[in-house]
This record gives structure tokens, C-alpha cells and sequence, in this order.
């Protein structure tokens, strides 16, 4: 038995990361005629996938170079379930985390949700463009990557096993195996502690954990500036930011 991390978006929010609820945040911003919770879908990816794709690229995709903090390194060889899709977890060096949401820097085949398959390496640097370039442009450059073929007719849309897809969890989607679901309730129910660290509580992952740690009497510690207050006996507090917590643990070990 050992600890289990399970970190939000305040891990990454000094690498300069929005958190994902504040004003500046991802699912705070939408599109011009749609609302992120409208966006972040399949069914938008389907019916409509050069505005998702303009969306989640300018979201995204921009933070592609941002660079783990000192958070990110501490945790590298811990067992780790992390919300952030900002893959710097894996920039900092940890080979076998849980991404339940999935990675920026990855893609997959567009696929029935259910299929099993491997996630693998998305290459930005393709999409770079001038500070002039335009929207339309950039919106073909993305349908092009993600092979849709916009020549065959006007009602474009991508094509199952042919396109490809974010790996990315939307909110119209299920925790699957294709997120490592059943790794991640093994790995909490055979925690001896569970700790988390920037989370708001807001996403099922988080809910799923903590009843797992109620029902089975499991230690748990919410490291946040502003923690969510628990009904739970065993459970620690720590009111500062995940450098902070990261670097106490460094000079208590």
C-alpha cells in the first residue's frame, strides 16, 4: 500500500496554466456562439468539428510549451492520478501516471468511445502560424491534421477510424478504459492515504475517490490555499498552494 496523489489544476496554475473555473479559466471561456460546457463535447467534435477544433486549439494546444514547476517534478515518481490534461506530469518525468482526462499532447483514432486503443504523440508545430494568419486558414490546417476531408462535401464530418480525435475526456463522454478507469479505482482502493492537491472537488474522479476513501476508512489529506471542507473524520488539511506542500514534504523526508 502507498499514497495516491490526485491533483487539479491548481498543480499547474504557477506554470501559468489557468485554473479551469477561474475568470480566465478553459471552461469559463467559450466561443462566440457557444458556451464551454456546449463545446467541449463529442457532439460538437461531430456535427460540427472545425469551430470545436478552432475552440480547442486556441485553448489548448497554445499552452503546448509551458513547462512542469517544481510541483510537477516532486510528484514524478509518486503514483499519481491527475484531472490536468496539460501532460506535464510527463514532461517532469513521471513514466506511469493516470491522465483521466487525457493529454494535450496526444491524439487518438476517431472511434466508438467504448474501443480500446493506444493513445499517441500529437506534433503541434505543424499549426504554428504568423500573428496575421487567418481564422479560416488555420481552421483547414486543423481539419487537414485531424483528417477530415472537407473536399467531399459541404456537411464535412470526421470519419470513424479514419480521423483522428483529441485525447481528450468531454463532457458528454464516459471514463473508459481508454482513460485507465479501472488502473485508477484499483490504485484507490489500495491507497493507504489519499491526497489531494489543487482540486475543487467538481468532477466525478474526485467523487469517486473520496466515497472510495469514506467506505474503506482511508487516510485522506486536501492540500489547497482555500480547501473544500469534507464530512469525514480522517482527513488533514493543508492550506497552501502544491509548491508549498511539495516542498514541506521535501524537508520532512
Amino acid at each position: 500500500m502507498s499514497e495516491l496523489f490526485i491533483t487539479g489544476a491548481g498543480v499547474s496554475a504557477s506554470s501559468g496554466i489557468p485554473t479551469f473555473r477561474g475568470s480566465d479559466g478553459f471552461w469559463t471561456i467559450g466561443s462566440v456562439n457557444y458556451t464551454p460546457q456546449e463545446m467541449a463535447t463529442r457532439s460538437m467534435y461531430v456535427n460540427n468539428p472545425e469551430e470545436f477544433l478552432i475552440w480547442y486549439y486556441k485553448r489548448f494546444a497554445s499552452y503546448k510549451d509551458v513547462k512542469p514547476n517544481s510541483a510537477h517534478y516532486w510528484l514524478s515518481d509518486k503514483k499519481l492520478i491527475t484531472q490536468n490534461i496539460d501532460g506535464l506530469d510527463g514532461k517532469a518525468g513521471n513514466q506511469n501516471y493516470i491522465s483521466i482526462h487525457g493529454r494535450l499532447d496526444k491524439v487518438i483514432i476517431y472511434k466508438d468511445e467504448m474501443e480500446i486503443q493506444t493513445p499517441f504523440d500529437a506534433s503541434w508545430d505543424d499549426l504554428i502560424t504568423p500573428k496575421n494568419y487567418s481564422q479560416e486558414l488555420l481552421k483547414k490546417k486543423l481539419l487537414k491534421k485531424f483528417n477530415i476531408n472537407i473536399n467531399k462535401n459541404l456537411n464535412f464530418r470526421p470519419e470513424k477510424n479514419i480521423s483522428l480525435k483529441p485525447y481528450v475526456l468531454l463532457f458528454d463522454e464516459m471514463y473508459t478504459e481508454l482513460y485507465r478507469i479501472s488502473e485508477a479505482e484499483t490504485w484507490m482502493a489500495s491507497a493507504s492515504k489519499i491526497i489531494f492537491i489543487g482540486t475543487s472537488f467538481s468532477v466525478n474522479i474526485t467523487s469517486m475517490a473520496l466515497r472510495k476513501a469514506i467506505t474503506m476508512g482511508i487516510d485522506v489529506e486536501i492540500v489547497d490555499p482555500e480547501p473544500i471542507k469534507i464530512n469525514y473524520e480522517n482527513v488533514t488539511y493543508h492550506y497552501m498552494t502544491a509548491e508549498e506542500y511539495c516542498d514541506m514534504r521535501k524537508l520532512n523526508n
